[in-house]
């Protein structure tokens, strides 16, 4: 299945009420990322993106500090992605799903001021996980 199919699938309960524990803000990741307002939309598109797999996180059975530091290293990554954008303008003309499968092919980007090998190697276990996820 795609990463667009996924995007559009939706649990029977609302996504926000499953991840109320473990992102309250999913609302306002867009905001957070943004340098300016043309980062909004793409922001939204990549909370889009990641909605379905937070669901299946929170949903999954993991101990909540697993699936915290698995939301966490999401928002970095689409913290990433956005300034990826800032600093690459030609990278707005590409889809952000295609974006985000880029991303994940190589596990992810290096972490924007990462504090050790072992953020680092977390975010890239989330980022595999992720991939597997899409591309099952």
């Amino acid at each position: 299945m795609d990463m667009q199919m996924k995007t559009n699938l939706h649990s029977p309960q609302s996504p926000h009420s499953a991840l109320s524990p473990y992102c309250r803000d999913l609302h306002e990741w867009p905001q957070s990322w943004m340098g300016d307002e043309r980062d909004l939309l793409p922001g939204q598109t990549i909370v889009a993106c990641f909605t379905p797999f937070l669901v299946h996180l929170a949903e999954s059975g993991r101990s909540k500090k697993t699936i915290q530091t698995h939301v966490d290293n999401l928002w970095i990554l689409g913290g990433d992605i956005i300034r990826d954008l800032q600093e690459q303008p030609k990278l707005r003309k590409i889809p952000i799903t295609q974006l985000v499968d880029t991303l994940l092919e190589t596990d992810g980007p290096l972490i924007y001021h990462c504090e050790s090998e072992q953020q680092q190697n977390s975010f890239e276990s989330t980022c595999r996980k992720f991939r597997r996820f899409l591309h099952p």
